[in-house]
């Protein structure tokens, strides 16, 4: 059996041990300046936390994860004697590399090695794929740790040193702390349930995955972030591990994001506590710099769903792009989609609070993705193809097919989100009747994937009691 070994080169070697107290965020200080011995310390530990990790590495992955389930995780670390204080504390890992999952992992990879609590490698697990690359033929993952670029999703940004592509999800997740979600969310489920076997007992998630799923039989939508928790919470024998997933949702265009403009965003979690640590807002300094201000509320399911739900209303306004209507036009759909939204939200789920809309995962990520994010563009361009077609009325079929084009044409691979949670809100609402209620969300869906003619955008907001 071969174990793999990550050689850890580092600017500065005092950045080798990361403690995991909370009372300094800045960088540790260099090694020339501390006690000699301090320094040798810090070198052993680290290296007897790798002789760890190797000696795991002998263990079926399947039969660790239920020791560590069963909580004989430090039964294991005793055998080499390593205390469990000797852990590197958070382990971060980033769950999808596409343009917002490269850029989100530049923030939270400088911040890594900025904190004194978390790991300085971040592992990022890659769906690995063969790109042209300077006249050969190789893996993204490949290009990605050697060039420190992803040049098929976020071109022409350099990437931190110490974000590591992986290709092997066993690999990337399986001494994770904090996992971070940002895959397109109909490729979930398969990955939650590789996952399942690998994640540690005392991880938790933040998802910044832009959907919802719906249950079939209680005709009901269900949060991401909370099939997130079912398909990730395990039970072995009488043990109960509870995973917990939050989110975080704004209004964070992933290019401005990874140039450093300054954007903000919503981190929405209720975190348990673990040895008096506020795990919340441990969580919120991981994402949070200089440049992306970043908020903690409670309301997680509001915060989701405002995230799901703008993609929605920013197909109405490419509809409206494409008609070449003004600003005024506009504002007043993003008016009346804010009224939807939230009408939607406090329908379904107990709790919603209107404030949460008024943060940066509401009002603010409607404004940006009504103006400038892919769900508008693509609804915009499928609008024009539509004006400029001798058909005024199309068939479901064809939208499908007009949608598709659309999809592959303009997003090098990157999948929409607006049509899936269009059709997703569509059938909550369908199934109970309430269309009438909603009649923004209808017209987009009626031109979307009924064919309707595009002018009638302007219906949906015409009169809104």
């Amino acid at each position: 059996m071969k174990i793999e070994e990550t050689t850890v080169i580092r600017k500065d070697s005092s950045d080798l041990l990361i403690s995991d107290s909370e009372s300094s965020n800045s960088p540790l200080p260099n090694c020339a300046n501390q006690e000699s011995l301090g320094c040798m310390s810090q070198h052993i530990w680290f290296q007897l936390i790798r002789l760890k990790k190797t000696f795991m590495g002998f263990l079926n992955k399947k039969f660790y994860s239920r020791l560590r389930h069963a909580g004989l995780d430090k039964f294991v670390t005793s055998m080499i004697n390593i205390p469990p204080s000797a852990s590197l504390g958070e382990k971060v890992c980033i769950i999808g590399s596409g343009n917002w999952g490269t850029s989100i992992a530049i923030t939270v990879a400088n911040n890594a090695q900025r904190l004194s609590f978390c790991d300085p490698i971040v592992n990022m697990w890659v769906y690995d794929e063969d790109i042209q690359y300077k006249g050969d033929m190789k893996k993204l993952s490949e290009i990605i740790n050697e060039e420190h670029e992803n040049v098929k999703y976020l071109p022409d940004i350099k990437l931190p040193h110490n974000l590591r592509a992986e290709p092997d999800l066993a690999k990337a997740c399986s001494d994770a702390s904090l996992i971070i979600f940002v895959i397109p969310h109909q490729f979930l489920p398969r990955i939650l349930r590789r996952m399942k076997s690998y994640i540690p007992s005392h991880s938790r998630g933040v998802s910044l995955m832009k959907g919802m799923n719906f249950d079939l039989e209680k005709k009901v939508p269900v949060l991401i972030s909370k099939s997130i928790e079912e398909n990730l919470s395990s039970s072995f024998d009488d043990c109960h591990f509870k995973f917990q997933c939050g989110v975080l949702m704004g209004a964070n265009v992933a290019k401005d994001v990874a140039r450093n403009e300054v954007s903000e965003s919503t981190l929405a979690c209720d975190f348990d506590s673990r040895k008096g640590i506020d795990m919340n807002e441990r969580t919120r300094l991981i994402f949070d710099s200089k440049t992306l201000h970043v908020q903690h509320v409670k309301d997680v399911a509001g915060a989701e769903l405002a995230g799901a739900l703008k993609n929605v209303i920013a197909l109405g306004a490419g509809f409206i792009d494409a008609l070449e209507f003004g600003n005024n036009t506009k504002a007043s759909l993003l008016r009346v989609g804010l009224k939807e939204m939230i009408s939607f939200s406090q329908m379904f789920f107990k709790g919603v609070k209107t404030d949460t809309f008024l943060e940066s995962c509401g009002i603010a990520d409607l404004i940006t993705t009504c103006y400038g994010g892919r769900n508008r563009k693509c609804a915009e361009e499928y609008a024009r193809r539509r004006l400029a077609s001798d058909r005024k009325k199309l068939d479901g079929n064809d939208c499908e097919h007009l949608w598709y084009e659309v999809e592959k044409e303009l997003l090098n691979g990157q999948k929409l989100q607006g049509t899936l949670a269009c059709r997703e809100v569509h059938i909550v609402l369908e199934s109970r009747g309430l269309l009438h209620r909603f009649p923004l969300i209808k017209c987009i869906y009626d031109i979307a994937f009924e064919g309707t003619d595009v002018g009638q955008i302007v219906e949906g907001i015409k009169v809104y009691k």
